[in-house]
């Protein structure tokens, strides 16, 4: 009788893996006999905390559970397909094997994402900065692209975007542009974008039909409140100034536009996209609050140049995390090698299988280490 090959895990389950998994499972054991015991002060500190615990784990030990069962429903229906000679048995036996091959990966997946501990950030909203850098018009056509990609990512998955400061050119390319994107577990989804992005394709600008190089650089920073990062009105000085911009009849009459600049950091915020001066001032305050964060995060191991540096590179075209290859139809990520060959589809927001491809070496690293 043939036989089909024992099931591969993309991770395998090492020691490490194997311990982690038993450890919380009699964690969750315990936490549910003391919860059961009726001797805990459910006013107290420590219920509270151990509600926290038992609330954190139980995805992962339904899900490690699951996991169990379908590993244990392939491996009864390998059983059943190897020892039966009934051929109508035998393929029933075998499109189990495969539904439950298909779930346990699935659950697997899961179950590698549910033993990391979370980022801080995941659950925050997100200043989505992107700046056209090296190729000239072409790099602001380039980030304006980026800018309908990443827009239209949003609002498939239901996240509202607000517009901060934008520099256009006169061909409609950004040289900068600023947007707050909320929803829920957005900076989860965005993280993985900050780097530089290199385009290779004919700009709209060549009249040769040559390839040209450009790129663009992208930053994420997580939107915080005002008790994480607190600002000294002190160190402050609020700038106004009439918006600029194409068209309609509010432009150039007040002034609305508002700059902030801080004066410990020299960090330079502007905001002009709303009417109101007040609105102004209260999204760049944003946007100052989270590059503060952001140099907050690191300056335990990082000066705020090396941060910045690390983040969004220099523009330059080799400091690149993603390859835009129009005349191939390729997007490649360079941190995990990743070749996907739908720009067209990529371009139009359709970023998951990047992402999730991202999540998962994310996952994987932080298991090994």
């Amino acid at each position: 009788m043939p036989c089909i090959a024992p099931l591969r895990r993309s991770v395998g389950i090492d020691m490490a893996i194997a311990e982690k998994l038993q450890n919380a499972e009699e964690r969750f054991a315990e936490i549910e006999a003391l919860l059961a015991s009726g001797n805990l002060d459910y006013n107290g500190d420590a219920y509270r905390e151990l509600m926290k615990e038992y609330n954190r784990l139980c995805p992962l030990i339904e899900c490690y559970r699951a996991y169990t069962d379908a590993e244990k429903a392939e491996k009864d229906a390998r059983l059943l397909y190897e020892s039966e000679t009934d051929e109508e048995f035998r393929l029933l036996a075998k499109e189990e094997i495969s539904l439950q091959k298909k779930k346990a990966e699935a659950l697997w997946d899961k179950l590698l994402v549910l033993l990391v501990p979370p980022d801080k950030n995941d659950d925050k909203d997100i200043i989505l900065e992107i700046r056209g850098c090296a190729g000239g018009e072409e790099a602001a056509l380039f980030a304006a692209d980026l800018y309908r990609m990443y827009s239209m990512y949003a609002t498939a998955h239901g996240f509202k975007c607000e517009l901060i400061s934008v520099n256009e050119t006169e061909l409609g390319g950004y040289k900068e542009i600023d947007v707050q994107i909320s929803g829920a577990s957005v900076y989860s989804r965005f993280k993985y974008e900050s780097g530089v992005h290199r385009v290779q394709r004919v700009p709209e600008t060549e009249s040769q039909g040559r390839i040209q190089t450009s790129t663009a650089t992208v930053a994420v920073l997580p939107v915080v409140e005002d008790i994480e990062i607190v600002i000294n009105p002190a160190d402050v000085v609020m700038e106004t100034c009439k918006s600029s911009g194409a068209g309609g009849q509010h432009i150039n009459k007040t002034e609305s536009a508002v700059r902030l600049t801080h004066i410990p950091t020299g960090i330079v915020v502007e905001c002009q996209e709303e009417r109101s001066q007040f609105k102004n001032r209260d999204k760049a305050m944003k946007l100052l609050r989270a590059k503060l964060y952001q140099i907050k995060e690191k300056e335990q191991s990082d000066s705020v140049a090396n941060e910045r540096k690390s983040q969004v590179g220099t523009g330059d075209r080799s400091e690149k995390i993603r390859t835009y290859n129009f005349p191939q139809g390729r997007v490649t990520d360079h941190r995990i090698g990743l070749s996907l060959f739908t720009i067209e589809k990529f371009m139009n927001g359709d970023l998951d299988e990047m992402i999730d491809a991202l999540l998962r070496q994310e996952t994987a690293d932080k298991l090994n280490t």
